[in-house]
């Protein structure tokens, strides 16, 4: 089989430092803020993650696409990333069940990459430097390439949950069984829903600047914040709805910004992180049990641990042992919890799934 012959493509960080390699995906120029992934597979989950929103993705494993896309393995309806970094880029793929390779779902959705440069050298590289905005382009080169950097916002004080959240509510599952649950949709992954509905809920998904008078119209026994992308330190709009929720007594439950927003709703801080969290193997101690459990990770902010620490309303249940990060919060005197982490786990791990059984029973227990 003959592939066709890809053009040169620059990749352009912020502090000037540059790589080039050959363009993949669509051909093309696209900027964001440059993070990097350690998870050895679930490409297309990644990179369909609204959390991911901004910003380009370095996968550390070295092969990618070797595997194709499939249309059950999407975590929304297309690619959310801003560009695509990685070493060495398969056209083929030997998985029976995929649908097309990953350069066809790539060109598709319209998503821009680079692929045959030092991801190992690029990872250290953002290791050191931090987390900054980066542009991959076939296209320019020189002043015009850092103009076209230079136009793209940092992600510090961007928000960015209206841009991906849902246009409007719509519900799942059953409504004859279970429970129902309104979903604060900041930037959802479809396989967070899919874990309350195996579990009987019945859920409606409200978009991002819903008001709490709107959702509990619908009479939810629960409340569920979602994972998104942005900083929440400018989502006044979500802390507030939160605030409301918990003042009513609802059991609530948050995931990644949930957690960051739930903590926010009762005053305690929130931080940009260095260079974040991101992959399938962070290892984190549920305080409660005393257990380790391997987590899936997609963060670049994070609850203040000194912030937790000092408050009168939430304590620490989960942490980083990493890094001794707060992983996951409970409020010590509402129905209302949260994890950092994603224990969904698409991809990554099953440890953590207990956490939706955990909500559930807090609904059982206050109905």
């Amino acid at each position: 089989m003959k592939y066709p012959t890809r053009k040169k493509a620059t990749l352009l960080l912020e502090d000037g430092t540059t790589f080039t390699g050959h363009s993949i995906g669509k051909e093309g120029t696209s900027g964001g803020e440059i993070c990097f992934n350690t998870g050895m597979t679930g490409y297309q989950e990644i990179y369909t993650d609204p959390s991911y929103y901004g910003q380009i993705i370095v996968n550390t494993t070295s092969h990618i696409g070797n595997y194709g896309a499939m249309e059950q393995e999407v975590e929304s309806d297309n690619p959310t990333i801003k560009g695509l970094v990685v070493n060495d880029f398969s056209q083929i793929y030997s998985r029976d069940l995929a649908n097309e390779s990953l350069q066809e779902f790539l060109e598709r959705n319209n998503t821009v990459g680079i692929a045959g440069v030092d991801t190992r050298k690029i990872v250290r590289h953002i290791r050191t430097k931090g987390a900054m905005n980066a542009i991959i382009s076939s296209e320019l080169e020189g002043d015009a390439l850092k103009a076209e950097l230079d136009k793209v916002p940092s992600m510090e004080a961007l928000e960015l949950s209206t841009v991906v959240t849902t246009k409007e509510a719509y519900e799942l599952g059953a409504d004859n069984k279970g429970f129902k649950v309104a979903v604060l949709d900041l930037g959802i992954k479809k396989s967070i829903l899919k874990n309350l509905v195996d579990r009987d809920c019945y859920c409606k998904v409200f978009p991002a600047q819903t008001s709490f008078e709107e959702m509990e119209k619908w009479s939810p026994d629960g409340y569920f914040i979602s994972n998104g992308p942005g900083d929440p330190s400018v989502m006044d709009y979500a802390s507030n709805t939160v605030s409301e929720i918990l003042d009513k007594n609802k059991p609530t439950f948050g995931i990644c910004m949930g957690s960051q927003i739930l903590a926010k709703a009762v005053g305690i801080a929130t931080y940009k992180m260095h260079h974040g969290h991101r992959g399938l193997n962070h290892p984190v101690k549920n305080l409660k049990t005393g257990y380790s459990e391997i987590t899936s990770q997609n963060h670049g902010f994070a609850v203040d641990m000194k912030a937790l620490e000092q408050s009168d309303k939430a304590e620490l249940t989960h942490i980083d042992l990493n890094h001794d990060t707060v992983e996951g919060l409970r409020l010590k005197d509402k129905p209302a919890f949260a994890v950092q982490y994603h224990p969904e786990s698409s991809p990554g791990p099953n440890d953590s799934t207990y956490l939706f059984d955990d909500f559930i029973q807090l609904i059982k227990e206050n109905k």
